[in-house]
């Protein structure tokens, strides 16, 4: 660390709320999860006995240059955060500062008595991915990376047109076909929902839906995931950064796709639909339409985030790999 720099605890998300949010303008990477908001809401509903331990470097005229949300338990490391409910992660490192930042990230672990450092959901093109395992196996840590999953995203192009040429001729023509189809039927429409208020008020029928839609969500709603997905909602319309979409058939709610706009970017966070009416393809239909609605407001791509779902490539999806990287010290493998 440079004699100009100095490494700061984070003792809660609220004391540099603001200084953390400018700083994401500056880093490489930036995108909601590794927004204060978005750790703070993780961290109520999900800590289960860690401690926070991340720490935030700034320069000789006070402003912050880096930022780790960390935590801990006993003496390994992780993200603050985890793969079931946040997509990304990373480190908040502004541009050009990542050669000071990645050997005070060390430092910190080394003096904090950690043994390993799991660092989970890590872009294909983060500076922590390019940098940090050489630099550990140069300080005697053993590294193991992994791919941990994919997110398939589509950069979005000027018009529908342009988007419907990009995909495969059959995709183009089963979308084509299942629009007119759902175009045909006499009573249906599709509507945003961003008001904080109506937002709160439509978060059961959300839930019910996404439940229903499949026993593997169903299972995932764990009454503690539930709330998480409750105080998510009621935040993020808050911000301003909600859109949740539903679908309405014969005066009957049947689909749902709850998005998250952010630098540009729509995020499919999680949806649901009614089985009923799959004739329809009310599910993947719905989620066309939020994609259309986002090139129409000129984002920069739209985001399927984690999962390889087959829906996913037959909009146009293309995968960004994800990384698992674990560091250990020497004695710890030793068991020391």
């Amino acid at each position: 660390m440079t004699s100009t720099s100095q490494a700061n605890p984070i003792k809660s998300f609220e004391d540099i709320r603001l200084q953390w949010q400018e700083l994401l303008g500056r880093s490489v990477v930036n995108n909601l999860y590794i927004t204060p908001t978005w750790q703070e809401l993780w961290w109520s509903a999900f800590q289960n006995g860690r401690s926070l331990a991340g720490f935030y470097l700034t320069d000789g005229a006070g402003q912050l240059t880096a930022l780790a949300s960390l935590s801990r338990y006993g003496d390994n490391f992780s993200f603050v955060g985890n793969s079931d409910t946040c997509d990304y992660n990373d480190f908040v490192i502004a541009r050009g500062t990542e050669p000071e930042f990645f050997p005070a990230l060390l430092d910190a672990i080394d003096s904090g008595g950690g043994r390993q450092l799991d660092l989970f959901s890590v872009g294909e093109d983060s500076p922590t991915l390019a940098m940090l395992p050489d630099l550990a196996r140069a300080r005697g840590y053993s590294v193991d990376i992994d791919e941990e999953d994919v997110a398939p995203r589509i950069d979005l192009p000027p018009t529908w047109d342009d988007y419907l040429a990009g995909l495969s001729k059959k995709d183009r023509h089963e979308l084509r076909r299942k629009l007119r189809r759902l175009e045909g039927h006499d009573n249906w429409r599709w509507f945003c929902v961003s008001d904080p208020e109506e937002a709160t008020e439509r978060a059961d029928t959300f839930l019910d839906l996404m439940r229903r839609s499949d026993p593997a969500k169903a299972e995932f709603l764990t009454p503690d995931r539930e709330e998480f997905f409750r105080r998510l909602i009621a935040a993020t319309a808050s911000q301003g950064v909600l859109r949740l979409f539903f679908m309405e058939m014969d005066d009957k709610l049947v689909a749902t796709s709850l998005c998250l706009d952010y630098d540009g970017v729509r995020m499919l966070y999680n949806s649901g639909h009614d089985m009923e009416y799959r004739y329809y393809s009310v599910g993947l239909l719905l989620h066309a339409l939020c994609l259309r609605d986002a090139l129409e407001q000129g984002y920069r791509y739209f985001d399927f985030l984690r999962g390889n779902e087959p829906y996913k490539y037959r909009l146009g999806g293309r995968d960004h790999h994800l990384y698992r990287i674990t560091l250990r010290r020497a004695d710890a493998l030793a068991g020391g």
